[in-house]
């Protein structure tokens, strides 16, 4: 078991008489439903349907409380002011710190929603055995995203950051921003791109390297380490040998990945 601290994490608190309605017709997820106690995860879209904030969120009794990449957070408190218009809703930041653990989820921390490969999270204090890096070395390693770091802001779909397959979009609660989108595109079918992780030896590419099939791009690496990376691939060109500025790379299939989302050969 080991516990890190995430400091490129912070808190937002969104408390008042109409906190979980107003969130509920702004997030990918379900708030209305959601349990005091109860940690989900989701998304704040730009209205074309585009990432623009990773969530979790946590249900309290006055309210939400979201998990959001510190860097982030200024510009989500200023979005969530622009929406409320006259709602009876306070937005704040709340600067308790985020801890993470794994692979278990221990006593007092919430499981993970986006997999139980990946632990739980706790708001509060706890006693770090690990490093941030520890923890991004083993998300990595499970195959998860992580939309901050991976997916440039208002450029990425959910979709193609595997939201819909971490619990991370409640495609039966209706209306939110970016839903027209994002329901198409499920709904149709057209998923053309996906984040996998790649592997490989030594030091990771640079941001943006094209993934090669031959001489078709097959996708582009985001962010990494020695050995792994994650990338942004071509679902119907990642079937035989990958290359990244001339070295081999191998995809990898994550456990939580579903059977009928890639081809059968990529196991």
């Amino acid at each position: 078991m080991s516990i890190a601290r995430l400091d490129r994490r912070a808190l937002v608190s969104v408390t008042g008489a109409e906190a979980r309605p107003f969130l509920h017709n702004l997030l990918t997820q379900d708030v209305e439903t959601l349990g005091e106690g109860e940690l989900r995860f989701g998304a704040l879209l730009s209205p074309p349907g585009r990432l623009l904030f990773d969530l979790f969120i946590l249900g309290q009794a006055q309210g939400v409380v979201l998990d959001v990449a510190a860097e982030r957070r200024d510009a989500l408190v200023q979005r969530l002011s622009m929406y409320k218009l006259r709602a009876k809703v306070e937005v704040a930041a709340d600067d308790r710190p985020v801890f993470a653990a794994w692979p278990e989820t221990p006593d007092g921390f919430l499981p993970d929603p986006r997999t139980p490969l990946m632990g739980g999270r706790l708001y509060g204090q706890a006693a770090a055995d690990a490093t941030e890096a520890d923890y991004d070395a083993y998300r990595l390693s499970v195959g998860v995203p992580d939309p901050t770091a991976d997916a440039p802001q208002d450029k990425t779909y959910p979709i193609e950051a595997d939201f819909d397959l971490l619990n991370g979009i409640d495609f039966q609660k209706g209306c939110f921003v970016g839903q027209e989108t994002t329901s198409r595109m499920k709904r149709r079918g057209v998923i053309k791109n996906r984040m996998m992780p790649l592997d490989f030896d030594g030091p990771p590419p640079p941001f943006g390297a094209e993934v090669l099939k031959g001489e078709l791009r097959a996708g582009e690496i985001l962010s990494g380490r020695d050995g792994s990376a994650m990338a942004l691939v071509r679902i119907d060109r990642i079937d035989g040998d990958l290359t990244v500025e001339g070295r081999p790379v191998r995809l990898r299939r994550p456990a939580w990945m579903g059977d009928d989302v890639l081809p059968s050969s990529t196991d």
